[in-house]
C-alpha cells in the first residue's frame, strides 16, 4: 500500500496556492516518482480560507503544525524575514524538513538554518529562491560539485528584465515599461526590491554561497538598480554591440570575492543577451567543465511552485546524513567595488590621439562626431576613471563580454 507524505504550507499567496494546484494536477506523476502520495495536511495563512476547498486544512496557529508528528515537510512561502525565519528554525529543530522560495531569509540566515538542519538530521532546501523554475541550485549539489567555479553572471530578476526588454524593443521610457509590467502582473504594487537590484543581490549572494561555501552580507558590495536607465543607455549599448541587462555577478580569485549588481552592456555574442522578457539566465565559469548555462522562467506562479515541489521530493528521498548542504558566513572581506578588475564600456568625447597611453589596453567599438565608444577589459573602475582625468566621459557601464 502506498504511503503518505504529509506537508504543511506556510503562506497561501501566489506561490503557496500554486504549490497546492500543481500537487493536485500532477498527483499521479508525483506519487510515481516518490513512491508516496503528497498530502497537504495544513495551510497557515492570515486570509480566511473557510469558503475554499482548503478550508478544512486552514490553521492560524503555527504550533498546531509544529506539534503534529505526522508533518514531515514544511513549505515556507511567507515572504519577509519574520516570522518566516522563526517558523523555519522551529520546524527544523522539531525534526521537520523545510523547503522555501524565500530568498530574503536564505540570503540573511541560510547558514544558521542549514546548520540547524544538519544538527537535527533533516533538510533545508531553497531551489525556488533563485531562478524561479530553473533547476539551478540542485546542480551545485550534483553536476557542479567537483568543479572549480571562478565566476557567475546572472540575469536573476524577471521584473527588471521585462522592463529593460520593453524599453529596448518598444523604445519605452522606464515609467511606461514599469506600468506595463504591473498591468501584466510581472511587477508588484511595490517593486522597489526589484527595481533597486536588491532582489537580484540576494540571489547572487545565495549562488556565491553555493559555489564557494560562504554566505556574505549584500550590504558590503555594489548594488545599482535600473531606475536611471534611459534610451541613451540603450543607444550606447547598441553602438557597442550589446544590450542593456541588469546583471548580477560573483567572481572569486583565491580568497578575493567580488559581488556586483548593475545595468551592464551584455555583448550580443554572449548567451546571456538572449534572455528577454521575464526569462532568467545564469552563466557559470566552471573550470575544466567550461562555461555552462541555465535558462528558463525566472518567476511566475507555476514555475516557482514546480521548484518548491522538486525540493519536497528531494527532502523526502534523501537523508541529511548522506550529503547535507552546508555553508557558513564568508570569513573574508569583499573586494572594494571600485577596485574590482572587470570589463567596462565607456563613451568619451575626444580624439583617438588624446587617449595616447592612458589605458593599458582598449578597443574602439564605434566612432562618430568626435565621440569614441570603447571597450576596456580587466581594469578597475578606479583605475579607469583616473586614466580618463581631463577627458569628458559621457557614459560608463560594466560590460559582460
Amino acid at each position: 500500500m502506498i504511503g503518505i507524505l504529509n506537508i504543511a504550507i506556510l503562506g497561501f499567496g501566489n506561490i503557496g496556492s500554486g504549490v497546492a494546484e500543481v500537487l493536485e494536477r500532477n498527483r499521479t506523476k508525483i506519487a510515481e516518482a516518490l513512491g508516496e502520495n503528497v498530502a497537504i495536511r495544513y495551510i497557515l495563512d492570515k486570509r480566511d480560507l473557510s469558503d475554499t476547498i482548503y478550508g478544512d486544512r486552514a490553521v492560524r496557529d503555527f504550533d498546531v503544525i509544529l506539534k503534529d508528528p505526522e508533518v514531515s515537510v514544511v513549505c515556507e512561502m511567507l515572504g519577509g524575514t519574520q516570522p518566516a525565519f522563526d517558523y523555519s528554525m522551529a520546524a527544523l529543530r522539531a525534526g521537520k524538513s523545510v523547503v522555501t522560495s524565500n530568498k530574503e531569509v536564505v540570503a540573511r540566515f541560510g547558514d544558521l538554518l542549514l546548520a540547524a538542519a544538519k544538527e537535527n538530521g533533516v533538510r533545508y532546501l531553497f531551489e525556488a529562491s533563485v531562478g524561479g523554475g530553473i533547476p539551478l541550485l540542485h546542480a551545485f549539489d550534483d553536476s557542479l560539485r567537483g568543479c572549480v567555479i571562478s565566476r557567475i553572471d546572472g540575469i536573476l530578476n524577471g521584473t527588471t528584465n521585462y522592463i529593460l526588454t520593453r524599453m529596448h524593443d518598444c523604445a519605452s521610457g522606464f515609467e511606461d515599461a514599469l506600468q506595463e509590467a504591473r498591468r501584466l502582473g510581472y511587477a508588484e504594487a511595490n517593486p522597489s526590491a526589484d527595481i533597486s537590484g536588491a532582489d537580484a543581490f540576494r540571489k547572487i549572494c545565495i549562488l556565491a554561497a553555493m559555489a564557494w561555501g560562504g554566505l556574505v552580507s549584500g550590504d558590503a558590495a555594489c548594488c545599482e538598480g535600473i531606475s536611471a536607465v534611459t534610451q541613451e543607455h540603450n543607444a550606447f549599448a547598441s553602438r557597442c554591440g550589446g544590450t542593456v541587462k541588469l546583471v548580477a555577478t560573483a567572481a572569486r580569485e583565491e580568497e578575493l570575492l567580488s559581488l556586483s549588481v548593475s545595468p551592464c552592456v551584455v555583448m550580443d555574442d554572449n548567451p546571456l543577451s538572449a534572455a528577454s522578457g521575464v526569462f532568467n539566465a545564469v552563466k557559470i565559469a566552471a573550470g575544466d567543465l567550461g562555461d555552462v548555462m541555465f535558462y528558463g522562467m525566472g518567476a511566475g506562479k507555476y514555475p516557482t511552485a514546480s521548484a518548491v515541489i522538486s525540493d519536497i521530493l528531494a527532502a523526502a528521498e534523501k537523508k541529511a546524513s548522506e550529503r547535507p548542504r552546508l555553508f557558513t558566513a564568508y570569513p573574508y572581506p569583499l573586494v572594494d567595488p571600485a577596485e574590482w578588475r572587470t570589463d567596462y564600456c565607456l563613451s568619451v568625447r575626444c580624439h583617438r590621439d588624446a587617449l595616447g597611453e592612458r589605458l593599458p589596453a582598449y578597443c574602439v567599438l564605434h566612432e562618430a562626431d568626435g565621440v569614441l565608444d570603447l571597450l576596456c577589459e580587466d581594469i578597475s573602475k578606479k583605475t579607469l576613471l583616473e586614466a580618463m582625468a581631463g577627458i569628458e566621459v559621457l557614459m560608463l557601464m560594466r560590460a559582460v563580454v
